[in-house]
C-alpha cells in the first residue's frame, strides 16, 4: 500500500498498550484497535506481546532468517523436509505467526484476535509451566500478572531453569524495589542473548497481562525451545519435527503445526505410546472423539510422565484453532520427558547400520561359499574322467573320446574360467569392504580358500593336458595297430595258402616206385622246394614281427594274432622237419636216379624265384600304407616309379622262363618223352606265371591312383596347416602385447582411477571383440584334428598355447579392473584425495624396480622412509617395520601389493565403527544394564535386525541376569572379532 513499508527492518519491535498500536514510523495515535488502512505486518494483534529474541551465536554465523514450517505444510505429507537453515532462537513475536503460515491462515489468525480464548490459553499454559519449575523450590503462583510483579517469583523461577544464581533481590515493598528485582530478571534474560524489545520493568511491575505473557513467551523460547535440536533444524522447526518422526507410524496423526493438528488429541497419545506403550491403548482411541483423548493424554503425562496439566480439553476443542504458544509448550514438555529416548533412537541407528554392514558381509561370504563349492564340485566330477586312461578298441570309440573333449574344451570348461575369475573379484571385494569396514578379513572355509581353488584348477589342467597328449598318442597306435593287424593278416594269408599242402607233398612216397628220371624229377623237385621254402622264410619272420609289435602295442585281439602265429610257427617248423626228411629219403636213392631233365631243372630254378618276386610285388602292390606329409607320400611315389622302371627287365625274365618251358615242350615233343606232361621239379606253370604277370601290371594303375589320391589329401593337409599357422602367428603375438599393454597400464598413471578404469574397460571391450578370431581358430583347429594332422612346421603356436594366452588375457583384465575399482573403493572411503592417490602411485612404481606390480621389504621400507616414516636400523624400528609388514603382508608372502599399500597409507585416519562404540550404544537400548531384553531390542530397532540380534546373541549369565536377558556385550565382540556370525 502506498507510504507504508512492505516489511519491517530487522531488530524493530512492537509492543501495544491499551489505545495504541506502533508502525514503523512511530506511535499511531489513533485508537485501538488499528485502522482498516493498515497492512497486516505493521499491526502488532492486541492479543500478543511482540518480542524479537536473537541468539548471539546464530548472528555470528549470519544464519538467514526464514519460515520452516511452512516446508511441512508445502510437502503434504506426515514428514516435511527439514529446513536446511538453522533457525532462530525466536523471531518476532507477530511475525512468528504471520511467516509461519500459509496466508489463508494469517487471515484466519486475524480473525481469531477478537476471541480472547488464546489469553486464557496462555494464561492457563503459562501458570501450569511455571509452577512445574517453581515447586522444585517449594512453591507456585496462583495468578501470573499478580505473582510476578514484586519480581521475587520471577527471580527465583529464572534461577530454577536455569540452574545459576542471580543477583540478591530487594526486599523492600516499595515500587522501587520491584521495578528493580523485575530489571535483574530482564538483565539476566538479555545476558543469555535473549534481545527484549519494549518490555520494561514498570510493564511488569503494573501487571500488564500481555506484557507479561510475552515475557514468560520469551522464557519458555530460551530455556525450553532453543536448544531443541533434531536433523540439523532447531527450536521450532526442530521440535515440529521431532513431533512428525515420533508420530509417523500412527494411523490418523498428520502433525503440521502447533494449532489444529492437536485438537484431536491423536497427537498426544502418539506421543506417549511411541515411548510408553503400556501406559495408552493406542488401537481404542478414536478420531472423532478429541475430549477422551486429549482427557486421556493429559491424565496420563501428569501421573506418569511428571508432566502437569497445562490445558484443558474443552479449551483445545472449544477453540477453532488452540493457540500455538500454550501447545508449543506443552508439547515441549513432552520432549524434554522423552529426551533419553532420542539417544536410544540415535544408538539404535548405530546399530542399525553395524548389523546392516554386517548382513551384506555375510551375503556376500555365503555366496562365495556357494560358488567355490560348485567349482570345486565341478572340478571334482571333471579331473576322474580327464584322468580315465583306459584305452577303447577302436578308432572309431577314441574318436569319439576326442570329440567329447573338444565339446569339454569348447563348451563347458569356458564358463566355469568366467566363474574362477568372478570368485577372485567377489572375494577381493568382500575383503576390501571388510577392511573398509573395520572388520577381520573373511577367512572361507576349509577347502574353500582361493588358493585351494587355483590348486585343483591347476590339477584339472594337468590332468586336462595329460588327456588330451593321451587321446593323440592312442589314435596314433590304433591307427598303427589297425594298418599291423591288416598287415599280418595279409601276409597270413599268403602264407597259410602258400604252405596249403605242403605237408601232404612232404609226406608222400612217390619215389618208391618213380623211375630213375622221375627219381632225379622229384630230388630237383625237392631242392626246387627247398629254395622255394627258404625264399619264404623272411615271410615267416616278417609274420612273428608283426605279431610281436602288436603285442607290444597292446592290440585288444593279440590273444586270436598269437594263435595264428603259433600255428604258422609250429607249421613252418613241421615243414622244415618234413623237408629233411624227404631229402633224405630221396638221397639215399639218387644213385639210381641219374638222367634228370636239365631243362625242367632251369625252368623250376629261375621260376620259383620269378613267381616269389610277383609274389612280393603283388603283396607290395596291395600293402597300405600311412603318411602324414607330403615329403612321406614323395617318397612312396619315387620308390612305385622305381619299381615301374623294373618291369621291363622283369617281362624278359618272364619271356625267357617261358622260352625254357617251350622248349622242354618242343624236346618232348621231338624225342617223344613221357614226362606225363608236367615238369616234376616244380609246380609252377607258365599259365600261373602268366596270370600273375597280369595281376601285377592290373595292381600298377590301382597304386598309381591310390598314391595320387593320397598325395592330393596331403596337400589339403598342408593348406590347413598354412592357413592355421598364418592366424596363429597373428593372433598369438596379438596376446602377448595385450598383457604387455595391461601390465604397463596397471602401474602408469596417466590421469585419475576412473580415467584409468574407462581405458582398462576400453581394453577389456577391444579384447572381448576380439573373441571371433579366437572361434574361427578353434573351426580351423577341429578341422586339422579331424584330418589326422599332429605337427605343424608352419607356426610354433598350438592351440592349447592360443587358449591358455586367451584365458589369462580375460583373467588378467577382469583382475586388473577389480584392482582398480578396490582402488576406488577405498580413496573413497578413506577419503583419500586423487593427488594423495597420485602420490603413493609414484612411490610405488619408483621404487617397484621390476615392474612387478608388487614390492620387496626392502623396497617397501625404503618407501615408506622416502614418505616420511622414522623407519630406523635400530631394534626399535626394525620392529616397528615388522609391525607394518604383518598388516600389509598377513599371509607373509615376501611382497606388498599396490592395494596392501594403500590400505595401510589411509587405514591410520579411518573412521570406522569399532566394538566398543556399538557396546556403549547397546548400553543406551537397555538403560545402562549389562544385558538387554528382547522386547526391548524389538521396540528399538527395525524388525528384521531385531530378529538377526535376537537370534545370535547368548543369553547373559551375569549375577545380576533375569529371565530373556541376552548378552549385547559378547556380540559387539564377535561383530569385529573372528567368529562364526
Amino acid at each position: 500500500m502506498p507510504g507504508i513499508p512492505n516489511e519491517r527492518r530487522r531488530g524493530e519491535v512492537w509492543a501495544t498498550r491499551p489505545g495504541q498500536w506502533r508502525a514503523s514510523g512511530g506511535l499511531c495515535p489513533c485508537p485501538s484497535p488499528p485502522p482498516a488502512c493498515a497492512p497486516a505486518a505493521l499491526v502488532c494483534p492486541p492479543r500478543s506481546v511482540c518480542v524479537e529474541i536473537r541468539s548471539e551465536r546464530r548472528r555470528e554465523v549470519g544464519s538467514p532468517r526464514a519460515p520452516a514450517a511452512a516446508a511441512g505444510r508445502e510437502g503434504g505429507g506426515r514428514n516435511p523436509a527439514p529446513s536446511t537453515r538453522a533457525p532462530s532462537i525466536m523471531d518476532h513475536y507477530d511475525s512468528q505467526q504471520t511467516n509461519d503460515y500459509m496466508q489463508p491462515e494469517e487471515d484466519w489468525d486475524r480473525d481469531l484476535l477478537l476471541d480472547p480464548a488464546w489469553e486464557k490459553q496462555q494464561r492457563k499454559t503459562f501458570t501450569a509451566w511455571c509452577n512445574s519449575h517453581l515447586r522444585k523450590a517449594g512453591t507456585q503462583i496462583e495468578n501470573i500478572e499478580e505473582d510476578f510483579r514484586d519480581g521475587l517469583k520471577l527471580m527465583l523461577l529464572l534461577e530454577v531453569i536455569s540452574g545459576e544464581r542471580l543477583a540478591k533481590p530487594e526486599r523492600g515493598k516499595m515500587r522501587v524495589h520491584k521495578i528493580s528485582n523485575v530489571n535483574k530478571a530482564l538483565d539476566f534474560i538479555a545476558s543469555k542473548g535473549v534481545k527484549l524489545v519494549s518490555i520494561g520493568a514498570e510493564e511488569i511491575v503494573d501487571g500488564n497481562v500481555k506484557m507479561t505473557l510475552g515475557m514468560i513467551w520469551t522464557i519458555i523460547l530460551r530455556f525450553a525451545i532453543q536448544d531443541i535440536s533434531v536433523e540439523e533444524t532447531s527450536a521450532k522447526e526442530g521440535l515440529l519435527l521431532w513431533c512428525q518422526r515420533k508420530t509417523a507410524p500412527y494411523k490418523n496423526v498428520n502433525i503440521q503445526n502447533f494449532h489444529i493438528s492437536w485438537k484431536d488429541g491423536l497427537g498426544f497419545c502418539a506421543l506417549i505410546h511411541r515411548h510408553r506403550p503400556e501406559l495408552i491403548d493406542y488401537g481404542k482411541l478414536r478420531k472423532d472423539d478429541p475430549l477422551t483423548n486429549l482427557n486421556t493424554a493429559f491424565d496420563v503425562a501428569e501421573k506418569y510422565l511428571d508432566i502437569p496439566k497445562m490445558l484443558d480439553a474443552e479449551d483445545i476443542v472449544g477453540t477453532a484453532r488452540p493457540d500455538e504458544k500454550a501447545i508449543m509448550t506443552y508439547v515441549s514438555s513432552f520432549y524434554h520427558a522423552f529426551s533419553g529416548a532420542q539417544k536410544a533412537e540415535t544408538a539404535a541407528n548405530r546399530i542399525c547400520k553395524v548389523l546392516a554392514v554386517n548382513q551384506e558381509n555375510e551375503q556376500l561370504m555365503e555366496d562365495y561359499e556357494k560358488l567355490a563349492s560348485d567349482l570345486l564340485e565341478w572340478i571334482r566330477r571333471t579331473i576322474p574322467w580327464l584322468e580315465n586312461r583306459a584305452p577303447e578298441n577302436t578308432m572309431h570309440a577314441m574318436q569319439q573320446k576326442l570329440e567329447d573333449f573338444r565339446d569339454y574344451r569348447r563348451l563347458h570348461k569356458p564358463p566355469k574360467v568366467q566363474e574362477k575369475c568372478q570368485l577372485e573379484i567377489n572375494f577381493n571385494t568382500l575383503q576390501t569392504k571388510l577392511r573398509l569396514s573395520n572388520r577381520p578379513a573373511f577367512m572361507p572355509s576349509e577347502g574353500r580358500m582361493v588358493s585351494d581353488i587355483n590348486n585343483a584348477w591347476g590339477c584339472l589342467e594337468q590332468a586336462e593336458k595329460g588327456y588330451e597328449e593321451w587321446l593323440l598318442n592312442e589314435i596314433r597306435r590304433l591307427e598303427r595297430l589297425d594298418h599291423l593287424a591288416e598287415k599280418f593278416r595279409q601276409k597270413a594269408s599268403i602264407h597259410e595258402a602258400w604252405t596249403d599242402g605242403k605237408e601232404a607233398m612232404l609226406r608222400q612216397k612217390d619215389y618208391e616206385t618213380a623211375t630213375l628220371s622221375e627219381i632225379k624229377a622229384l630230388l630237383k623237385k625237392h631242392e626246387a622246394f627247398e629254395s622255394d621254402l627258404a625264399a619264404h622264410q623272411d615271410r615267416v619272420e616278417q609274420i612273428a614281427a608283426i605279431a610281436q609289435e602288436l603285442n607290444e602295442l597292446d592290440y585288444y585281439d593279440s590273444p586270436s594274432v598269437n594263435a595264428r602265429c603259433q600255428k604258422i610257427c609250429d607249421q613252418w617248423d613241421n615243414l622244415g622237419a618234413l623237408t629233411q626228411k624227404r631229402r633224405e629219403a630221396l638221397e639215399r636213392t639218387e644213385k639210381l636216379l641219374e638222367t634228370i631233365d636239365q631243362l625242367y631243372l632251369e625252368y623250376a630254378k629261375r621260376a620259383a624265384p620269378f613267381n616269389n618276386w610277383m609274389e612280393g610285388a603283388m603283396e607290395d602292390l596291395q600293402d597300405t600304407f600311412i603318411v602324414h606329409t607330403i615329403e612321406e607320400i614323395q617318397g612312396l611315389t619315387t620308390a612305385h616309379e622305381q619299381f615301374k622302371a623294373t618291369l621291363p627287365d622283369a617281362d624278359k625274365e618272364r619271356l625267357a622262363i617261358l622260352g625254357i618251358h617251350n622248349e622242354v615242350s618242343k624236346i618232348v615233343q621231338t624225342y617223344h618223352v613221357n614226362m606225363a606232361g608236367t615238369n616234376p621239379y616244380t609246380t609252377i606253370t607258365p599259365q600261373e606265371i602268366n596270370g600273375k604277370w597280369d595281376h601285377v601290371r592290373q595292381l600298377v594303375p590301382r597304386r598309381d591312383q591310390a598314391l595320387t589320391e593320397e598325395h592330393a589329401r596331403q596337400q589339403h593337409n598342408e593348406r590347413l596347416r598354412k592357413q592355421f599357422g598364418a592366424q596363429a602367428n597373428v593372433i598369438g603375438p596379438w596376446i602377448q602385447t595385450k598383457m604387455e599393454e595391461i601390465g604397463r597400464i596397471s602401474i602408469e598413471m596417466h590421469g585419475t582411477l576412473e580415467d584409468q578404469l574407462n581405458h582398462l574397460r576400453q581394453y577389456e571391450k577391444s579384447i572381448v571383440n576380439y573373441k571371433p578370431k579366437i572361434d574361427q581358430l578353434e573351426g580351423d583347429h577341429q578341422l586339422i584334428q579331424e584330418a589326422l594332422i599332429f605337427d605343424n612346421k608352419h607356426t610354433n603356436y598350438t592351440m592349447e598355447h592360443i587358449r591358455v594366452g586367451w584365458e589369462q588375457l580375460l583373467t588378467t583384465i577382469a583382475r586388473t579392473i577389480n584392482e582398480v575399482e578396490n582402488q576406488i573403493l577405498t580413496r573413497d572411503a578413506k577419503g583419500i584425495s586423487q593427488e594423495q592417490m597420485n602420490e603413493f602411485r609414484a612411490s610405488f612404481n619408483h621404487f617397484d624396480r621390476d615392474h612387478s606390480g608388487t614390492l620387496g621389504p626392502e623396497e617397501f621400507k625404503a618407501c615408506l622412509i622416502s614418505l616420511g616414516y622414522d623407519i630406523g636400523n635400530d631394534p626399535q624400528g626394525e620392529a616397528e617395520f615388522a609391525r607394518i609388514m604383518s598388516i600389509v603382508d598377513p599371509n607373509r608372502l615376501g611382497v606388498v601389493t599396490f592395494q596392501a599399500f594403500i590400505d595401510f597409507m589411509s587405514r591410520e585416519t579411518a573412521d570406522t565403527d569399532t566394538a566398543d562404540q556399538v557396546m556403549a550404544s547397546f548400553k543406551i537400548l537397555a538403560g545402562d544394564k549389562n544385558y538387554i531384553t528382547v522386547d526391548e531390542l524389538r521396540r528399538e530397532l527395525p524388525p528384521d535386525q531385531a530378529e538377526y540380534c535376537i537370534a545370535r546373541m547368548a543369553p547373559y549369565t551375569g549375577p545380576d541376569a533375569v529371565p530373556g536377558a541376552l548378552d549385547y556385550m559378547s556380540f559387539s565382540t564377535a561383530l569385529y572379532g573372528e567368529s562364526d556370525l
